[in-house]
């Protein structure tokens, strides 16, 4: 009996903050796998998976769709794979499989693994946008934002940019609306700094991506300017002014030095994105922002959306002295 975990990602970095136990793991699965091995565990490519051992495939990454195909053809049958992250669509894709998960991994951890899924009609200004329809399955409320934000964005001035670029996905689409924008992109890709305190799985997924990763991704990328290491360090003396930066560091420190940098130099009518506001697993985004405010001696304006990890958008007005 095996438990099988597909993804070597953010995803299977969340399986574990949920209560996961990477004991419990048979090995990985990934189709570009960086490595060999993954918190201890080999990492197979799909077609290695030994189908008769395989008593439960759980599925961390978004692409459920491609990944159901491929398990019908490896033979993988449908009661065995849970999948976290877009399992539903007209129908639960996890109907068949929810009892085994309920056995093997207990219904109070299920529970928390597959939260409720709401089903919402295309608005009609995102009709006919410019993201495509794989793109917006991630994550429709904060895609769909991005876009209609990036169409505001015409007559207001500066650079676009990106402080936690991970493997480059949200920067991708960054890119492919603002075309004719320089985008700064700025991450370590080694992961966290040590003293913000990331927990094992979390640093190992995070250490799996690469500059030559992030700029593949890019549709335009030689519009990218890339800026490696730990920040503010990784800035070396950069002056710009930007119309949207996304924030998404996951810690309190670097969110703090990052508004810090970012919101001053942020364009009267331009957007700052700060991730994981609401995110209850990352309360350090939302003690950053209660910092800066404190520092600037104003609350800054913002809307937050019902994305999947609780995004705030912060909005510069023309009198902003922060």
């Amino acid at each position: 009996m095996g438990i099988y975990v597909w993804g070597t990602g953010c995803g299977a970095s969340e399986l574990m903050a949920q209560g996961f136990r990477k004991e419990s793991v048979t090995a990985f699965v990934d189709s570009f796998p960086s490595g060999g091995c993954f918190l201890g565990k080999p990492v197979l490519l799909p077609e290695e998976i030994p189908v008769s051992d395989c008593t439960l495939l759980i599925v961390t990454t978004r692409q459920a769709e491609e990944i159901a195909g491929r398990c019908a053809r490896l033979g993988i049958p449908e009661e065995r794979c849970l999948f976290l992250k877009n399992g539903v669509f007209l129908t639960d894709r996890n109907a068949a499989s929810r009892r085994t998960a309920d056995l093997l991994l207990g219904e109070e951890l299920t529970g928390r693994l597959l939260p409720r899924h709401f089903t919402i009609p295309e608005p009609g200004q995102l009709r006919g946008g410019t993201l495509p329809v794989q793109e917006l399955e991630n994550d429709y409320v904060r895609l769909g934002t991005l876009e209609l934000l990036c169409r505001r964005l015409e007559d207001v001035p500066g650079a676009v940019a990106e402080l936690g670029v991970y493997r480059g996905r949200f920067a991708r689409n960054i890119n492919r609306l603002l075309p004719e924008r320089t985008l700064y992109l700025f991450d370590s890709f080694e992961g966290f700094d040590p003293a913000a305190g990331a927990g094992e799985a979390m640093q190992a997924a995070h250490e799996n991506t690469s500059v030559r990763q992030v700029l593949e991704a890019l549709p335009f990328p030689e519009k990218a300017i890339v800026k490696p290491g730990f920040f503010p360090e990784s800035l070396n003396g950069l002056e710009e002014i930007f119309c949207l930066v996304s924030l998404d560091v996951d810690f309190e420190g670097a969110t703090l030095e990052g508004l810090r940098y970012f919101w001053p130099r942020l364009s009267p009518g331009g957007y700052l994105l700060l991730h994981d506001w609401g995110n209850p697993g990352l309360p350090g985004p939302g003690k950053a922002l209660e910092r800066y405010e404190a520092e600037a001696g104003e609350r800054l304006p913002a809307v937050p959306i019902p994305d999947l990890n609780g995004t705030l958008v912060l909005c510069k007005s023309a009198g902003s002295t922060a």
